[in-house]
């Protein structure tokens, strides 16, 4: 596989376009993660070239998808390979179908409504509205995050500062989230329906052409390709 070396915004986002699928940390052997591409002296700086600041832009600007799809741990999707990512990890039921059935919990659906009625909210906001600001709600609180981003119901929009009274910054920026309906509407991903088995062979097709058998292991495993 190539040996990526990022030192820009647009440099990163060429990455995406052209993998489909970027791990902020390493998560696939022998595969790029935004970490091991990036020079470690730019993280948390603050600065343009800062790619933890990144993270908040792709899906802002729509160059990818962001969420913590796979294994509970964050990754980026290009627009491109979304529908087909979506297709395998995703469901064609709702999410009350679901509820109802037993394959989603109570406080994920209570989140996912609240998200869905007020779009780009801010995790800190959802908590307070969702009923579960008290410490022992956090957990819940987290873990339904954690399943409605694992089953692509929902896809971090970007940060947002917390401010004081006066509107000033004041304290570490905070995760905002969107219905990925709502997010793949807005940046124009195609939503046609694709059948499940058709996605995996298209999927199977893309990583075979980049990755190392080791890779494509890993892959094989988290999609079942």
């Amino acid at each position: 596989m190539k040996d990526f070396k990022v030192d820009t915004y647009d440099e990163a986002i060429d990455v995406i376009k052209e993998i489909g699928f970027l791990p902020l940390a390493k998560l696939i052997p022998n595969y790029p993660s935004l970490d091991s591409i990036t020079p470690k002296e730019h993280w948390y700086t603050g600065s343009e070239f800062d790619p933890w600041m990144w993270r908040a832009k792709f899906p802002g600007d729509g160059a990818a998808a962001y969420g913590k799809f796979v294994k509970k741990k964050s990754v980026l999707i290009s627009t491109e390979l979304l529908p087909l990512v979506r297709a395998i990890l995703g469901s064609s039921f709702s999410v009350r179908d679901r509820f109802r059935d037993g394959l989603m919990s109570r406080e994920a659906v209570e989140l996912y409504t609240l998200i869905s009625e007020n779009e780009g909210i801010d995790t800190r906001v959802l908590r307070v509205e969702a009923g579960m600001k008290d410490k022992e709600k956090k957990k819940p609180f987290d873990h339904a995050l954690l399943e409605l981003q694992g089953s692509m119901d929902i896809v971090v929009s970007g940060t947002k500062a917390k401010t004081n009274e006066a509107g000033e910054k004041n304290g570490w920026s905070s995760t905002s989230f969107e219905t990925m309906n709502f997010w793949a509407k807005n940046h124009r991903v195609d939503e046609s329906s694709i059948e499940k088995e058709d996605a995996k062979m298209m999927l199977r097709d893309h990583f075979a052409s980049i990755c190392s058998p080791e890779a494509m292991k890993a892959f094989n495993k988290i999609f079942g390709l």
